[in-house]
């Protein structure tokens, strides 16, 4: 099966058989980090625009260089040194972008269903990179992608999710992408902030996390996300870790080889111990590394159905 998608807007719109191509190119791009040249001339003379309406380190520096690896021609957008701040709506920002040659567009918005939008309304191809607290395909794939390296597969695991479910776009993808290729899925935190309507999703929810961690092969931490008023939804920080913290003790319910995920920014302390974050079962640190790689697979699959 060929991938036949001009953008990628959510696991939720992709089917099983096209995530594992973008998982198998990814496979073939990490090997393009190994080499001495980091360097491929795939797409030289494509430009693509990152377009960036919240604040992100990880995902925009590993997008920017994905696109450089692949020879593309990239410009990156800061909404606030531009003319978003003079009333331009985000479709005549694109617009014009597409008029210089822009072929491609990252974009990252804090509105739920900016980059659906977006793809209906310009020619060139888009790729989500978070929108308000819908989906986060990409961070996602990369968590798969990682999970698949360590595990060797994903059917037939036990994963679960921890923490601000409401709010996280990464939980919502990951729950449909490790659904379709056969993975069980747990979530657990307050019950302000992990609603019901997630089972009908296919996740099992708790609010344990003791009983929660029983025998799972994955943990994927979630970061308490204050700048979305989470904060608001359980007593104090000190009441949810001591309640939904991963620590030792509690990590020893879970398999014995367990591995531990999380897409950061890490509030160490709070969602983990500095012991969890640092131990060897961690991977936070290679889901960095292969994000690089999962979002050249990303934008290279795009550009060859750029002309569908």
């Amino acid at each position: 099966m060929a991938f036949s998608k001009k953008h990628i807007l959510g696991l939720g719109e992709l089917s099983a058989e096209e995530i594992k191509i973008i998982l198998d190119t990814a496979e073939s791009m990490k090997e393009i980090s190994t080499r001495d040249v980091k360097k491929v001339p795939t797409l030289k003379g494509r430009t693509i625009v990152n377009l960036f309406f919240e604040p992100s380190t990880r995902t925009r520096s590993s997008f920017e260089i994905a696109e450089k690896r692949l020879s593309a021609d990239v410009l990156s957008f800061s909404a606030s040194q531009s003319s978003i701040v003079k009333g331009e709506s985000l479709l005549d920002t694109a617009r014009n972008f597409e008029a210089m040659g822009a072929s491609i567009m990252v974009i990252r918005h804090g509105m739920s269903g900016a980059p659906f939008v977006l793809a209906r309304q310009i020619s060139a191809s888009v790729i989500n990179a978070g929108d308000g607290s819908h989906e986060h395909p990409s961070q996602a794939l990369i968590d798969i992608f990682t999970i698949r390296e360590k595990k060797g597969r994903i059917e037939g695991l036990d994963v679960l999710i921890v923490g601000d479910i409401l709010n996280s776009r990464v939980a919502r993808s990951n729950i449909f992408g490790l659904r379709k290729l056969g993975a069980r899925v747990r979530i657990v935190g307050p019950a302000t902030i992990v609603p019901e309507y997630f089972r009908d999703m296919g996740a099992e929810i708790f609010y344990s996390l003791e009983h929660a961690l029983e025998n799972v092969d994955v943990v994927i931490m979630l970061r308490v996300q204050s700048e979305r008023k989470t904060l608001e939804y359980f007593p104090s920080l000190r009441e949810y870790s001591g309640l939904y913290g991963l620590t030792r003790e509690k990590l020893r319910l879970a398999k014995e080889d367990v591995i531990v995920m999380h897409p950061g920014p890490i509030n160490r302390g709070v969602e983990l111990t500095s012991e969890i974050a640092d131990d060897p079962g961690a991977v936070i640190l290679e889901q960095v590394a292969n994000g690089i790689a999962v979002r050249m697979a990303m934008i290279y699959l795009v550009a060859l159905g750029e002309s569908l």
